[in-house]
């Protein structure tokens, strides 16, 4: 079943719901900036990065970001696919934020961890709007601190 946010996001006082309390998630950490991938990353994460006075570091597929990039590859259900961030997006030491709309199987959130994490950055934790618990992402991403405003125990 696909859990569309799309209603949500054009409800004003649902979307800025969402945003508040996933900002307040996030009071009292240490974050340099928001990491998010596209797309409905870009709007969660960017707004987040806002709210919390930080900048925001965009991840995308391959060939569209227009610097120098690394990039990590990852099993989907289906096949492979690759993340590419900028090279000079995270310095070593830095904490970033990694926020998304959707935690299924944990499998893209754990390679954005891997972006960050090669280029020497820690990673403050994870923030979702939606997080499938049945599909039992938190075992993928064992040890990191994750907040989910929403949680489905079943499809």
């Amino acid at each position: 079943m696909f859990r569309d946010i799309t209603t949500l996001l054009k409800d004003g006082e649902a979307f800025r719901y969402s945003v508040d309390k996933m900002v307040e998630s996030c009071r009292g950490k240490k974050i340099d900036a928001v990491l998010g991938a596209e797309a409905r990353g870009f709007i969660y994460g960017a707004v987040i990065a806002y709210k919390l006075g930080v900048g925001f570091i965009p991840v995308r597929k391959p060939g569209k970001l227009p610097y120098k990039t690394c990039e990590t590859s990852y099993e989907l259900e289906y096949g492979k696919n690759i993340l590419q961030m900028h090279l000079d997006a995270v310095n070593k030491g830095d904490k970033i934020l990694i926020v998304d709309d959707l935690a299924a199987t944990g499998g893209t959130a754990r390679a954005k961890a891997k972006l960050v994490e090669d280029m020497g950055g820690e990673v403050a934790g994870f923030c979702f709007l939606i997080e499938l618990e049945f599909l039992k992402p938190r075992e993928v991403l064992k040890g990191y601190d994750i907040f989910s405003l929403i949680k489905y125990d079943s499809e």
